[in-house]
């Protein structure tokens, strides 16, 4: 089946992980019934899926039911202080929105947005059983946020924007609604080298975390196009992708982490 246009990559995102969302089994980007080639071909449970990213202390502090989607800790990057307001793109159930929290303290903000809806009832109902009164989650897309402008002190997004048929939309909301001097941190996934066509046209690959990943200059570089500066680039300690070979894609997939600051 071929992606023909932004609204059907969407569709096809928001469905698979509504049914991520009300099954909470599996932790990969993607049901191994649903993508064989994506991100996470063999899916692990959400506990050791988490683990591969999180401290154990991290992990002790929240519910260990919320599952693990992401490719990386931006929490960790983002080195988040007392007081400062956080929005999350594609928060799903909401663990690193708890996880910020935490850190920002009850007279700091968290926002989670996600366009799922049941992504949506997951999260509030783990935040409600965490009774953290700091965090929210509203339901809207990343290209447009539901979200003041010069409001956020940090942005974050854990394997999350590589969904979006519209990166530059997306850098520019999260230009938009941070503060001057504010930073983006982001895990994400990237490719070296091109993937195939059948690849980037397969709507069950861009909701598998792979169709749609640019090459990790293309990124960087829309990064810097939105107006970010100081723009600082990790690779991922570990690599969920150490199979990609398997896949036979044609291009090697790899997770970044990255941070970038809105000009004070």
């Amino acid at each position: 089946m071929e992606a023909k246009n932004g609204d059907e990559i969407k569709k096809a995102v928001r469905e698979l992980y509504g049914d991520i969302a009300r099954q909470h089994e599996c932790s990969c980007c993607a049901p191994p019934s649903e993508v064989d080639s994506g991100c996470c071909s063999s899916c692990a449970s959400e506990t050791s899926s988490a683990q591969t990213f999180y401290s154990a202390e991290e992990l002790e502090s929240i519910a260990a039911d919320i599952p693990s989607l992401g490719c990386g800790n931006p929490i960790a990057l983002a080195e988040l202080k007392e007081n400062e307001a956080v929005v999350d793109l594609g928060s799903g159930g909401g663990l690193d929105c708890f996880l910020a929290a935490q850190r920002v303290g009850p007279q700091g903000k968290v926002i989670g947005l996600d366009m799922t809806p049941d992504m949506i009832d997951l999260a509030r109902a783990n935040a409600e059983k965490l009774s953290l009164d700091n965090v929210e989650f509203r339901l809207g897309e990343m290209e447009h946020m539901p979200v003041e402008s010069n409001s956020a002190d940090v942005v974050i997004s854990n394997c999350v924007i590589n969904l979006s048929p519209d990166k530059d939309a997306v850098f520019g909301e999260v230009f938009r609604v941070l503060k001057p001097g504010g930073r983006l941190c982001v895990s994400d996934i990237v490719t070296h080298g091109e993937l195939p066509e059948s690849i980037r046209e397969s709507l069950v690959q861009w909701a598998g975390c792979v169709a749609g990943a640019l090459k990790e200059e293309d990124y960087l570089e829309k990064i810097r196009q939105a107006g970010f500066v100081q723009l600082e680039k990790e690779e991922a300690k570990v690599d969920p992708y150490k199979e990609e070979a398997a896949y036979n894609l044609g291009a090697s997939i790899a997770s970044i982490a990255v941070k970038a600051f809105k000009p004070a």
